[in-house]
């Protein structure tokens, strides 16, 4: 897809702006309208990870008359989202492109495939491994006491709703490498203050699980550690190839120094 120019007047960035979000919505709903034929189907996919955590004999019920088609819609719009998604992803990180310098600009292809695979990767986490746990403890806390009623439309928003959350939160060794490699939060700062970033990922967990369940908190928070660790793993590699090792160590000042002797040693 073409790219703008690097300088432009206001009006023609806001253009610019106009005409990558007017392509990602036209391709929402084009691809939503396709799909809604296919929801039934999609949802029966949906919710095979938690057919054995329903109330035994139970299935999702619709308790309205318009219940069916705001279902199906959403489910349609959700997975319009999914297969949309390296195309959101592309037209967001194309408008800033042009503001990129021209060695900065081979790192946004890695970036676009790095951020739809971790998309992708969150939300396969979540459906083999979240969905049953979360929604399992959720209904547990109400057999007891009352019986349970499959809402098909409150089963499926939790776990749409999941699904997305799960997929952002997996953005974070994105966000880790980038701040290490550029130096925006020293390499060595990570290290050194991992007991604060830790606890920072464990509120992070809590917010974005929607659900609220101490399950699904800890099951993120877990994979958020370990993105981070890999993260930061991958960022050393890169700092150690391309600075040397005795990077790891410099403060901001410090890379802002070797930067500009390196800009200086090659003019």
């Amino acid at each position: 897809m073409p790219i703008g120019p690097a300088r432009m007047p206001l009006m023609d960035h806001l253009g610019e702006l106009r005409r990558r979000l007017t392509i990602i919505v036209v391709s929402l709903i084009i691809t939503a309208v396709v799909v809604y034929a296919a929801t039934p189907t999609l949802i029966d996919i949906m919710i095979d990870p938690i057919r054995s955590s329903l109330p035994e004999g139970t299935s999702l019920t619709v308790l309205s008359v318009l219940g069916g088609f705001t279902i199906r819609f959403k489910v349609a719009l959700f997975f319009g989202m999914i297969i949309c998604t390296p195309i959101i992803i592309w037209e967001v990180m194309a408008f800033f492109l042009p503001a990129l310098k021209p060695n900065e600009r081979k790192w946004v292809v890695p970036t676009v495939a790095a951020m739809v695979a971790l998309f992708f990767l969150g939300m396969i986490f979540c459906y083999f491994i979240i969905q049953n746990a979360a929604v399992g403890w959720m209904i547990d806390q109400s057999t007891e006491f009352a019986g349970v009623i499959a809402d098909a439309v409150d089963y499926l928003n939790i776990m749409m709703m999941l699904e997305i959350g799960f997929g952002l939160a997996f953005q974070l060794p994105l966000v880790i490498f980038y701040l290490s490699i550029l130096h925006l939060v020293p390499y060595k700062t990570f290290r050194s203050q991992w007991r604060y970033i830790y606890v920072g990922l464990m509120i992070l967990s809590g917010v974005v699980t929607p659900d609220a369940s101490p399950v699904t908190m800890v099951l993120m928070f877990a994979a958020l550690i370990s993105l981070y660790e890999v993260a930061l793993a991958v960022a050393r590699y890169v700092l150690i190839a391309r600075d040397g090792k005795e990077s790891l160590k410099w403060t901001r000042e410090e890379y802002s120094d070797h930067k500009y002797e390196q800009e200086m040693a090659n003019m």
